[in-house]
């Protein structure tokens, strides 16, 4: 923002000219009247003189006109003449006159832009209002482009909620014809929706329908949120939303007879009302499936519709069922199909019969792929996501599995994949349009940890380095009890194969004295390899050589500690064989995940064990139930076994219980213990399993606030060699309780409280969990 207030008052007496238009200008009475003296005499043009340019050529300007010599004075042709020269712009004023045979054009041109510059913007900065504006520097000034770049910013305010707003184009004239362009803003307040009313509604309350739309009432907490701005498009999208919703409970005439939003006196206020009818409520009566396809019966395909008789119609349980029956059906060979489905209407006993009629669809091939808007990214790292190619059969639910691969890599910020017609009716172009966002994070932070205690870090990380798919990043952590440096590279696709490949150098030190009375040190580097066999199935390797050192033990520490005191190095090669129909890596809320891992230790080194590692969760979406996709259960559950030979078992190997995977405990706070001395001493079975239901809280979505409630169950058992004094008894603990996470502008916060329900006398519990984050 530039302040130009001095210059303003020192030239306050400098009013800037209203011009008119053109036409206007050529059919004012003054023009008129100059054009019937000139044409009254009569005679023919002998010669046509320019006056008055600076800056455009005579030649130019003779161009323009419809005249020359050797042409009649013609009322008409003189007059077209003069509105082609206002029509270029170059002009703001234009006259003709006659002096014998000669007709001269006296022009005044219009000032070039020095520069343009905006005052008074608070709310927006220049950069973003420099794009809306079509003046620049070294273009022609007009009144009309002036009032129109005006319009463009008020435009801009009001999407922005500031419908008070003001601006007012000023000019300041330089020498050699040229102006600096001043826009005045007065910003004035934000324009909120003030009240929020429904008329027509019988079925659902004003609160219930307020939860549905994205709009909202101001209210002061909402200080971080933009739902309680008046938004025309917003509005559009509530009254989609309140569509899906009443069709969603079987409201299948429902319709939207208008929506207004009213604009206090005082401009800064709104009042919204929707006006709705509801209609009747529909169950569903008869379902069928009719396959036209050969050698394939359509009930077979009932179990994937997503309704049965006797349910409430809901329009997106149709969309699902039209997605599901075309996956099974592609998936059983049918490359072309078209699943339909047809809706009767019993107004009677009002009820809707659904016919899903599969046929063979139109026979189109993947002509040409089109990707738009990686500016970083290499082609191919968007290509190798594809789960067609060029020539194959167009599959779409294969696209919507492409476009959740692209979504899942973490570089774009959306992902658009638009098949349009190809070079013939048979063929497609899927062009993919991708926006991307930043993937290097360079982060200083600092936090608190319940597990590390307050911390510090610095991190260099590039997602996608030089735009090839490559995660390569270096992190340092200190903390109160666990202080760490890694060092990462990952290749996704190895040598251009079906390859993932990796290493990482460490450095890690723990505190443990708060659970088990002694310090360890990890410093070591681990080589990764893994593949996919299929679309979801993967299993992965890695070799890890670590140097452990347990020091610092405390005197009074266990007999079972003070014993492992040392240094030990482990030489370990495991694999992991991953299952996974997740609709999502990043954010799952359908499908299940199994994974299958073994680690063993004893190619060279001084521990020999095999451990083995299972682990699966399964989420459930409940969006049938709450109308809303992040309404998730996820059920998890894991187990573990540690099998050591020889008499060098090591406590770094064993399991721990407690902390996250068993909320309302303690790291360590479950399981085998020294009751003399109060050290956990770790396990060899492990098992664990927790029911977590996600839901939204009743907030804009704005705050990136999530709840959710839990219960966790989980046993820690065997010790290859205990005493008397360790109690080791494998007896199940339970905890539940409820959590919250927040996508703060300063990181992720993490809060659990749990109550630990089935315990020991001798578990340590912990009741608030806490975890922060932040980078800046």
């Amino acid at each position: 923002m530039f302040c130009l207030r001095t210059i303003l008052l020192a030239s306050a007496s400098i009013a800037p000219a209203v011009l008119m238009t053109g036409n206007a200008l050529a059919q004012s009475p003054a023009a008129q009247n100059g054009l019937s003296e000139v044409v009254a005499q009569g005679g023919v043009i002998q010669n046509i003189t320019v006056e008055g340019n600076q800056r455009i050529d005579v030649a130019t300007i003779r161009s323009y006109m419809l005249v020359g010599p050797g042409d009649r004075f013609e009322e008409d042709r003189l007059d077209r003449s003069m509105k082609a020269l206002f029509a270029t712009g170059l002009f703001r004023d234009v006259s003709l006159r006659r002096q014998g045979a000669t007709l001269i054009v006296q022009v005044a041109e219009n000032p070039i832009v020095n520069r343009v510059v905006f005052e008074g913007n608070g709310k927006l900065n220049d950069d973003t209002l420099r794009p809306e504006v079509q003046l620049r520097s070294r273009s022609v000034f007009t009144q009309a482009q002036a009032q129109a770049d005006r319009q463009r910013i008020l435009d801009l305010y009001a999407r922005r909620g500031r419908y008070a707003a003001r601006v007012e184009p000023k000019i300041i004239p330089l020498d050699q014809n040229r102006v600096d362009v001043v826009f005045e803003i007065q910003e004035g307040s934000a324009a909120l929706i003030s009240r929020i009313a429904f008329v027509g509604n019988r079925a659902f309350s004003e609160s219930r329908l307020k939860e549905v739309i994205a709009s909202r009432e101001e209210a002061f907490w909402r200080f971080m949120s933009s739902s309680d701005t008046m938004d025309p498009d917003r509005l559009n999208y509530d009254r989609e939303l309140l569509r899906r919703f009443y069709l969603r409970n079987g409201y299948a005439d429902f319709e939207i007879v208008g929506s207004t939003a009213e604009l206090a006196a005082d401009r800064d206020a709104f009042f919204v009302t929707y006006t709705v009818r509801e209609g009747e409520r529909y169950r569903i009566g008869r379902v069928e499936v009719d396959s036209q396809l050969r050698n394939l019966d359509g009930s077979v395909l009932l179990p994937f519709v997503q309704f049965s008789e006797g349910d409430w119609y809901d329009g997106d349980a149709v969309e699902r069922s039209v997605t599901k029956v075309q996956d099974e059906v592609q998936s059983r060979g049918y490359a072309f199909v078209d699943v339909r489905p047809r809706i009767t209407r019993n107004a009677e006993n009002q009820t809707i019969d659904i016919r899903f009629e599969v046929a063979e669809g139109p026979r189109v091939f993947v002509e040409r792929i089109d990707i738009v808007g990686n500016v970083r990214t290499q082609d191919q790292v968007i290509r190798r996501e594809f789960r067609l190619a060029e020539g194959d059969a167009f599959n779409a639910a294969a696209i919507r599995r492409t476009r959740q691969r692209l979504q899942d890599l973490g570089y774009f910020n959306s992902v658009n994949i638009q098949p349009t017609q190809g070079s013939a009716p048979d063929r497609a172009i899927l062009t993919t349009t991708v926006e991307e966002k930043a993937t290097g994070e360079f982060t200083l932070g600092g936090g608190y940890g319940t597990d590390a205690g307050f911390l510090a870090s610095v991190g260099l990380r590039e997602r996608n380095l030089l735009g090839t798919g490559v995660d390569a990043s270096i992190n340092t952590t200190l903390a109160q009890r666990r202080s760490q440096i890694d060092l990462s590279v990952t290749d996704p696709y190895f040598l251009g194969r079906n390859l993932v490949a990796g290493v990482d150098v460490f450095h890690v030190q723990r505190d443990n004295q708060d659970t088990s009375s002694y310090d360890e040190r990890r410093t070591g580097f681990s080589l990764r390899i893994g593949y996919e066999f299929t679309e979801h199935l993967r299993q992965s390797w890695a070799y890890t050589l670590s140097d452990r050192n347990v020091y610092n033990v405390d005197p009074t520490a266990s007999r079972f500690i003070r014993e492992q005191s040392g240094k030990t190095l482990m030489s370990q090669i495991g694999q992991t064989l991953t299952l996974d129909y997740r609709d999502s890596r990043i954010d799952p809320h359908d499908g299940f995940v199994i994974r299958l891992g073994t680690d063993f230790a004893g190619l060279g080194g001084d521990v020999e064990y095999l451990r083995a590692k299972l682990d699966a969760a399964y989420y459930v979406p409940l969006e049938r139930v709450f109308g809303d996709p992040d309404y998730v259960l996820a059920i998890s559950a894991g187990a573990g076994y540690l099998w050591s030979w020889g008499d060098n078992e090591r406590i770094v190997d064993r399991f721990f219980l407690g902390g996250e995977n068993l909320r309302g405990f303690e790291v360590g706070g479950a399981g085998p213990r020294d009751i003399y001395t109060g050290d956990s001493l770790g396990g060899q079975f492990l098992w664990t399993q927790s029911t977590e239901f996600r839901f939204p809280l009743p907030v804009s979505s704005d705050f990136g606030l999530t709840g959710r409630a839990f219960v966790d169950v989980g046993a820690l058992s065997g010790l290859s060699d205990s005493g008397p004094e360790v109690v080791d008894d494998g007896a199940p603990r339970v905890s539940a309780g409820v959590g919250l996470s927040w996508r703060s502008p300063f990181g992720v916060i993490n809060i659990d409280v749990a109550q630990a329900l089935v315990k020991k006398s001798y578990d340590q519990t912990q009741v608030f969990r806490f975890g922060f984050g932040t980078r800046f």
